[in-house]
């Protein structure tokens, strides 16, 4: 079912919304978790340190896809929003087509360099064979990720994040069956999780794919739409290339990490790798909500109803507040009991390592919820040098000082490294927000 987010009060709609969003997360994240898990307690420490070590380049791969999410689904919520229903659907198919070819490239691109890549951040040699082999799988599955996350960038763009969910937890719980089967029954180790992921995906993708077909073919329109459109594409990349850009320097920010992490062996790798799991659950909940504004920014601001995207950044950052608090609580003060989950006391040294990160970064969620919020009002609106300004600073500075606090206090200074630039990155978009930025009509009073 579509929503029109430009109507009703901002905070029940923006929560209604948001709601299915955040539930998405959950199922997301527990597969992603039951990865790590299954993989930490059947397979090994090592096995967990593979798929830790190859989190950085996956990452890669997420941030074209998360990019390109972006870009189309701004453009089909702005186009939703001023109920251009036709050229709504030329963008979706553009973009569809667009991620194809991308999706292809990157593929071969992944085949060539993933090894090359893994042996320039230092892997330790007792986990390399399971990390490049984790990484194959996972690279001939890129159409699958490509195809599901427009799907329901899509969805959410039409006003609806409940048929995204749906998928959402189909996959999840599939992929968990299949962790289960593979790695405890069959034994296929690190194989077995990346296969699980592979088939549960792609699966998740077909479906959700020709769904929002089918969701697009019962819209009407007066002419029938183009299924590519050059100037459309040009238009989506004005969005989706800044985004992407945004998302791999993060990507590469995190390689670098990974690097710097990868020098203290593999129980570093591992303990980093099982708290950066649960660290990954806080931050893509409050992304999901950044989302959630980012669309009902850009609807309103296509129905140019710019009052609508204030009481959304509002209700927005009291909702990011919110669940800041819930994931910080439990990290800070129950971290260890919550990483025995990927570990036993075996692991006493990746145990310590896992901890002092949770003791470290999570009280700093209240800082990027903020960012997260105000980043989505900038995004939504299409005003996107501001947008990547903020993101690259707090980029710079997490790399920069990761490099230059690991010399004297070790991987202490490197988690150090993540609230200072949060902090200052957070503060520069709120002062961003606040000076009306994306806001195109009150530009044009002042001029």
């Amino acid at each position: 079912m579509n929503t029109d987010l430009t109507t009703g009060k901002p905070a029940g709609v923006l929560l209604r919304f948001t709601l299915p969003m955040l539930l998405s997360v959950v199922f997301q994240q527990l597969y992603n978790i039951s990865d790590s898990v299954i993989a930490g307690k059947f397979a090994g420490e090592d096995a967990l340190a593979a798929v830790g070590a190859s989190y950085p380049v996956t990452m890669i791969f997420m941030a074209v896809a998360f990019g390109m999410n972006i870009g189309i689904s701004v453009i089909i919520s702005q186009l939703f929003g001023a109920k251009d229903y036709k050229q709504m659907k030329t963008a979706a198919y553009t973009g569809f087509i667009a991620v194809a070819v991308i999706s292809v490239l990157l593929t071969v691109c992944g085949i060539v360099f993933c090894e090359p890549i893994l042996h320039l951040l230092d892997t330790p040699d007792n986990i390399m064979p399971d990390t490049t082999l984790y990484l194959a799988i996972y690279i001939w599955g890129l159409l699958f990720l490509f195809f599901y996350n427009i799907s329901s960038g899509v969805f959410t763009s039409l006003g609806d994040s409940k048929t995204p969910l749906y998928f959402l937890i189909a996959s999840s719980l599939g992929n968990i069956v299949l962790d289960a089967v593979f790695v405890i029954v069959l034994r296929w180790g690190v194989a077995g999780v990346a296969w699980a992921t592979f088939l549960a995906q792609g699966v998740a993708s077909v479906c959700a794919f020709l769904a929002v077909l089918r969701r697009l073919r019962a819209i009407e329109t007066p002419e029938k739409p183009a299924l590519f459109s050059a100037p459309m594409l040009r238009r989506i990349a004005t969005v989706a290339v800044p985004s992407i850009l945004q998302q791999s320097f993060v990507s590469v920010g995190n390689l670098c990490i990974q690097g710097l992490i990868n020098g203290f062996g593999s129980s570093a790798v591992a303990g980093y790798s099982a708290a950066v799991k649960l660290n990954t659950f806080a931050i893509t909940s409050l992304t999901a909500l950044s989302n959630s504004t980012s669309s009902f920014t850009a609807q309103n601001i296509g129905a140019r109803k710019t009052d609508r995207v204030r009481g959304g950044f509002r209700a927005g950052c009291l909702m990011s507040l919110a669940v800041a608090a819930v994931f910080l609580i439990p990290y800070v003060f129950f971290g260890g009991t919550m990483l025995q989950l990927f570990m036993d006391e075996s692991s006493a040294e990746a145990l310590g390592i896992g901890i002092q990160f949770l003791r470290i970064i999570p009280p700093f969620y209240l800082a990027i919820a903020i960012k997260l919020t105000a980043d989505a009002v900038l995004r939504g609106s299409g005003a996107m040098v501001f947008f990547m300004i903020t993101t690259f600073l707090d980029l710079v500075l997490r790399v920069v000082l990761a490099f230059i606090l690991v010399v004297p206090f070790g991987l202490t200074g490197i988690w150090l490294s993540w609230p200072i630039g949060w902090v200052i990155s957070s503060a520069l978009s709120a002062v961003f927000y606040f000076c009306g930025v994306w806001d195109a009509g009150r530009k044009k009073t002042r001029a």
